[in-house]
């Protein structure tokens, strides 16, 4: 396939903690059919863009290209070849998510995972908007949250949980979300009930729940977040965790994560549904902090060490910011 470019890109040459990233310069390959070129504007970051490189076993997959979301413009379309949401064309503002090497300046994708951008959302948020929303909607989906239902969410205020919160409240279930004390007002801004995390969690949660919990959903991964979970909720099966597998395993609750096929396909097929509740204001990213191309090292260590307070975004230009101040 013809170069169409190069571009400056991450990589992580070696599996192991943040010193095996790299930025360099790698070609980009012309659109094919089927494909399209995105001169990347904002990409999104997630936590398992390092675990699956601190985690990783295959080195014949190295290097690594990391980033599995962006948000920018189309540069290049192959042949006969429409975005996921149809049309698309040089010029138009796109997002894409489930694709490989988000960490770039430009990348050539498969135009099925690309979709037209809500003019409602900036780059950044689109670039941020599909990993964790199809991930908290198969959450609720897979605990079958309906309205009425009192849930109990770990992790109420991370990037998972603030979607959670926002998906529950528009299908009538209220959240019980567990939180630090500095992250309370966030998750009530969302539409939360924040209750404190750690000793004492179980009475606190059965204070405001007495007779349990319809369904609970841990975002965080901890044991006691399964002790928890367990203790108020009746059925196992209304439990589930992205974060704990040997906990679902042992305890014969729900796991989800995005490699397995089945959540694989849930989350593709709910990808227009959630930008179209984006597009509609009925679903917000917040964006704590961008950060140059170059810095993606510092960005991930805030990310994967410290609570950020939203989410993070790449930018390849000069326009990254501070935005809490």
């Amino acid at each position: 396939m013809a170069v169409h470019r190069t571009a400056t890109a991450w990589v992580a040459e070696d599996f192991g903690g943040l010193d095996v990233f790299r930025e360099v310069e790698l070609e980009v390959p012309a659109p094919g059919p089927g494909e399209v070129t995105i001169d990347v504007q904002a990409a999104g970051m997630n936590p398992a863009d390092a675990k699956h490189v601190a985690h990783g076993t295959d080195r014949s997959l190295l290097p690594v290209r990391v980033g599995y979301e962006v948000a920018g413009i189309i540069s290049a379309i192959g042949p006969d070849t429409s975005i996921a949401s149809g049309g698309g064309a040089v010029g138009d503002a796109v997002l894409a998510f489930r694709i490989r090497g988000g960490y770039a300046s430009a990348v050539t994708v498969p135009a099925k995972d690309v979709y037209a951008k809500p003019d409602t959302l900036d780059f950044a948020e689109a670039a941020n908007l599909l990993l964790a929303g199809t991930t908290a909607a198969e959450m609720l989906a897979v605990t079958g949250v309906g309205p009425g239902d009192t849930v109990l969410l770990h992790g109420a205020s991370g990037a998972v949980g603030v979607s959670v919160l926002q998906q529950a409240s528009l299908l009538g279930a209220s959240v019980i979300g567990t939180a630090s004390p500095a992250r309370f007002e966030a998750v009530r801004e969302f539409g939360g009930e924040p209750v404190e995390y750690g000793e004492g969690l179980l009475e606190r949660v059965r204070a405001l729940a007495p007779d349990g919990v319809a369904a609970s959903l841990d975002a965080v991964g901890t044991d006691e977040a399964a002790d928890v979970s367990l203790a108020v909720t009746a059925d196992r099966q209304r439990i589930v965790t992205i974060a704990n597998a040997g906990r679902a395993k042992a305890d014969g609750f729900r796991f989800i994560q995005g490699a397995i096929p089945s959540s694989q396909e849930y989350r593709d097929a709910n990808r227009q549904r959630i930008i179209d509740l984006a597009a509609a204001r009925s679903l917000v990213v917040p964006i704590a902090r961008t950060f140059p191309l170059d810095q993606a090292r510092d960005a991930l260590r805030l990310l994967m060490e410290q609570h950020p307070g939203g989410k993070l975004a790449l930018i390849p230009g000069p326009e990254a910011t501070d935005i809490r101040g």
